[in-house]
């Protein structure tokens, strides 16, 4: 992609003017440089209340849904998605992001299409509803195709949700995480040309490195004007093994990611994905403790991370 094809992608929504942003988290008014901080309900309990009760706990205005008592957004009955929305509005939060399967490790490049095609109409009437734009998606694991096969399905996939998701007001974020695009720039910014559309951008995840054997970091330098959404989970390790921590507390650089963000004009939510006591897409929790506590406590440590001078991790 050449520097006049990146200037044709365009600039993302989330991304916005840098006036009056300093490059350390200094506050301004209640938000450290404006950050408007979010998190995953899911990874904080199961049960929507609870989901809840743990961004209310934090002060924050908005909550990130992938499921509900472990069904996946787009999978509730109509019934249980009223339920589901009235209750967000009720408790006065908005909606960062829906976090769909479209893409993801579950489906691969081979999966009939058919699935993501029909996950993201359905999500379309519900993200209406939710008062959010963004929905998550990946970019398709391999399953026996050539390279030339992989690439070139991908990205006709990619194009047409990307066509679609524009008609019907949606802004697809693809993740640094599962797929074609998941760990390379350069992939990542190819999916944005053969889109050709503002209804794709990009979401990072700070701490996506650590399982799929990249730093995650060096990819901000060449994607940042592209990022819409942000994840932030932090740990150590390596493909074999993760151990996820406090932010701050790994090696994934969370304070200098933010510090690039912002300092480049990001004005979208900041997300946390704290991974320690439950990965509900993995089918994995820690039997032991209260995730309610376990996740105000990561969102009180970023709170103070985001505060800190620049110098911080």
């Amino acid at each position: 992609m050449t520097a006049d094809d990146r200037a044709a992608v365009g600039r993302p929504t989330g991304i916005g003017p840098s006036e009056g942003r300093l490059p350390g988290f200094r506050p301004h008014g209640d938000r450290p440089n404006g950050i408007r901080l979010s998190g995953i309900g899911d990874e904080a309990a199961p049960g929507l209340d609870r989901q809840i009760e743990a961004v209310r706990r934090l002060g924050w205005d908005s909550i990130e849904l992938r499921s509900v008592d472990g069904v996946p957004l787009a999978d509730l009955d109509d019934a249980a998605f009223d339920r589901v929305a009235g209750r967000v509005a009720d408790a006065g939060l908005g909606v960062s992001c829906v976090d769909s399967r479209i893409g993801n490790w579950a489906r691969t490049v081979v999966s009939p299409f058919a699935d993501d095609l029909t996950e993201l109409d359905r999500l379309a009437g519900r993200c209406d509803r939710l008062g959010t734009r963004l929905v998550r998606i990946m970019s398709y694991p391999n399953a026996g195709l050539s390279e030339g096969d992989w690439e070139r399905e991908v990205l006709n996939r990619v194009r047409r949700l990307a066509a679609r998701a524009e008609d019907t007001g949606l802004v697809l974020v693809h993740e640094n995480c599962a797929g074609w695009a998941a760990t390379d720039p350069a992939r990542m910014l190819r999916l944005l040309e053969a889109a050709g559309s503002p209804a794709l951008r990009l979401l990072f995840d700070v701490g996506n490195g650590i399982a799929y054997g990249y730093e995650a970091y060096d990819l901000l330098p060449h994607i940042a004007p592209y990022v819409a959404h942000v994840h932030v989970k932090d740990g150590t390790g390596d493909t074999n093994a993760q151990f996820y921590s406090l932010p701050g507390d790994g090696d994934c650089r969370v304070a200098d990611s933010l510090r690039l963000l912002y300092g480049q004009g990001y004005s979208g939510a900041v997300s946390i994905e704290p991974h320690i006591n439950i990965r509900p897409h993995e089918g994995w929790s820690d039997p032991s403790g209260d995730y309610v506590d376990e996740f105000v406590a990561y969102g009180q440590r970023l709170e103070k991370l985001v505060h800190e001078p620049a110098g911080g991790n």
